[in-house]
């Protein structure tokens, strides 16, 4: 382009539309380079148009962000930035959903246990009622800090929200079939939510020789009112030391985890895009420990992505195979806090990192960014 293009005095809807594209480029780019870049993004538009293509769009987006990010020449950056926004999105998302089930009832009682067991099993009496022992338990005991090394070198899994139970031993008074059916009938009657019956096998074959047909099944009813879930697993059982009957009572997700989930993702994603943004500028070009900020940050998404990765698709196959009144807690899709000694290994890797960019750099150079088919001057 020889001469430069007078704006008008009224942008055109094509201009105005450019403009806030080009808000994706730092200010001090805007300032310096913007009118150029518009004047030319018109010029090379036709005349009749009032929209940027979808090509202009996405050029301008992608390179407004590589130069906010400091990295103008890199064509990956602005994934990597996506990636971090993303799972820092969910960790705090996961934590804030945490702090939301505070807000849920506790759970049954014994007198509530009692009442539920008269209204849906009459006929059936239990052996004890074990009312759960905190919202979360760790192997059924409220957690503790002297729980932390078993949390995070094993046993993570098995910190779950607490339920209260109640079994009984013995030979089944009536057909387990016919319990199942009367049970549902007396739920549905009581204006419960009633999921499909299951059945599994209560044992796998080892054999041969093993016929499948032999194996015999359990009975697995679910069931939701208001914000108590309902459990029921009926056992065949052939001798008086055996459970053939297991009822567990637990609370509902509370209505309150839901925004928790998407205030925190959103708020957890904005800060972990503007980390990562200071951060890639302060370790640009001869940054002395460009090299190792970019190891620790390659450490940091392994550990923080590498759980996620198994997690999700196990946990989706998990809730097609069998009914579920209540999701599981957005940690555990994270693979938290089974994997939670990677969490903390990535979340030490991140700081230590994050503190390494915070040291001065040998030299400062002004990012430079173009949009695609516009050449410097």
């Amino acid at each position: 382009m020889s001469e430069r293009q007078t704006m008008p005095a009224t942008p055109s809807p094509l201009a105005r539309r450019y403009r806030r594209l080009m808000l994706t480029y730092p200010r001090a780019y805007r300032r310096e380079r913007g009118e150029e870049l518009l004047a030319t993004l018109l010029e090379l538009a036709t005349p009749d148009r009032a929209r940027p293509t979808l090509r202009e769009a996405a050029n301008l987006i992608g390179h407004g962000l590589r130069a906010r990010l400091g990295r103008p020449a890199s064509r990956t950056v602005v994934t990597w930035s996506v990636l971090t926004a993303l799972v820092c999105g969910l960790y705090v998302a996961a934590m804030a959903t945490r702090l939301a089930w505070e807000t849920s009832r506790p759970h049954p009682d014994q007198a509530e246990t009692v009442a539920v067991l008269a209204e849906i099993l009459p006929g059936h009496q239990v052996d004890g009622i074990h009312p759960a022992q905190a919202l979360f338990t760790f192997y059924t005991e409220p957690f503790g800090p002297q729980m932390l090394d078993s949390l995070m070198f094993g046993d993570g899994n098995e910190y779950a929200l607490g339920t209260t139970t109640a079994s009984r031993d013995g030979i089944p008074p009536e057909p387990l079939e016919q319990a199942a059916a009367d049970a549902e009938r007396r739920l549905r009657a009581g204006g419960w939510t009633v999921y499909p019956v299951t059945h599994n096998d209560t044992y796998s074959c080892i054999g041969p020789p093993c016929d499948p047909a032999t194996i015999p099944r359990d009975t697995r009813l679910f069931a939701k009112r208001g914000d108590t879930v309902f459990e029921l697993e009926l056992v065949p059982s052939r001798n008086t030391d055996s459970i053939y009957l297991g009822l567990s009572l637990s609370r509902a997700t509370p209505a309150a985890v839901l925004p928790a989930g998407v205030a925190g993702g959103l708020a957890g994603a904005a800060v972990g895009w503007l980390l990562f943004g200071w951060a890639s500028r302060r370790t640009q070009d001869r940054h002395a420990v460009r090299g190792t900020a970019t190891v620790l940050y390659a450490v940091t998404m392994l550990f923080w992505w590498g759980p996620i990765l198994p997690s999700v698709p196990a946990a989706v196959t998990h809730h097609l195979d069998e009914p579920h009144p209540r999701w599981h807690p957005l940690w555990e899709w994270l693979g938290q806090p089974t994997f939670s000694l990677l969490f903390v290994a990535g979340c030490a890797a991140a700081l230590l990192g994050l503190c390494l960019a915070a040291l001065p750099s040998r030299r400062r150079q002004p990012v430079v960014s173009h949009a695609p088919g516009v050449e410097a001057r």
